[in-house]
């Protein structure tokens, strides 16, 4: 048998073995599409922590984005389609998210996102902004409003850990405790930056169905989580999966992370 006959019998034997070979961006058949949704908390020239990635791997992420035809967008125009059920099998998205709040998004990341024209949502808890020595000013933050290239959503009112407050508090502390975070941090937020705030990333990655109801009690028509795969349609909106990235998050593990495959697939 000449090798033009065995060629794609090889290859539809390796598929049928590996489908994710012969399917690229997460996609394989049967299966819906997925959208790579990635969340930073920090930036510099050097790594300071677990949660810094540097400058030069930052620029790195983006180059390789804008290089493979992948297009920026913010969370809530992904949210539309999304909700529309819009995800062509064709389209290349990605949406990029930082948490917090922290200094160095202002200092570190913001020239990068103006050179590379990317939209970016960050998750706000409004107790440290113009507070904490670590944090934004409020003053910056609409800075960063005025570029176009900013949307600002919650992330509760102080980064409370939910696991450890159930735990120390009466259920009906508890309760009041988790109403006062989803609520107030909304209103600040709506507030302050004259915008509205109706989406909300788990402090810690942390959440259950209890908490997943009162933020849609709360207002909040989605929520994310730190689970790490991609987001699809049928996704549930109030535990959406973001990757939180590292600085260990670059060249091939970051090829793998946009592409739909573990960091395990060496």
């Amino acid at each position: 048998m000449g090798k033009k006959f065995l060629l794609p019998i090889l290859f539809l034997f390796l598929a049928a073995l590996f489908p994710s070979i012969a399917f690229a961006d997460g996609v394989s058949p049967g299966s819906e599409r997925g959208i790579p949704i990635l969340v930073y908390h920090r930036f510099g020239p050097q790594v300071a922590d677990s949660m810094t990635v540097t400058d030069s791997v930052f620029e790195a992420q983006l180059k390789y984005l804008q290089d493979n035809g992948y297009r920026f967008v913010f969370l809530r125009d992904l949210m539309d389609q999304f909700l529309n059920k819009g995800v062509s099998p064709n389209s290349r998205m990605v949406a990029i998210t930082a948490d917090d709040g922290h200094i160095s998004i202002y200092t570190d990341a913001l020239p990068l996102l103006k050179k590379y024209r990317v939209p970016v949502t960050l998750f706000i808890y409004p107790s440290a902004i113009s507070n904490a020595s670590y944090a934004m000013t409020w003053d910056q933050l609409r800075q960063l409003k005025a570029t176009g290239l900013f949307d600002f959503e919650s992330h509760t009112y102080w980064h409370p850990n939910f696991k450890k407050d159930r735990g120390r508090l009466k259920p009906a502390e508890y309760e009041k405790l988790v109403e006062t975070q989803l609520k107030k941090s909304k209103e600040v937020l709506e507030k302050k930056l004259n915008q509205k705030v109706n989406m909300l990333a788990w402090p810690f990655g942390i959440y259950d169905p209890w908490l997943e109801s009162k933020a849609a009690e709360a207002g909040y028509m989605a929520t994310f989580s730190i689970d790490r795969h991609h987001a699809t349609p049928s996704e549930k909106r109030m535990a959406l999966p973001r990757y939180l990235m590292t600085n260990a998050d670059r060249g091939k593990a970051f090829e793998r992370i946009v592409g739909g495959f573990s960091s395990s697939n060496n």
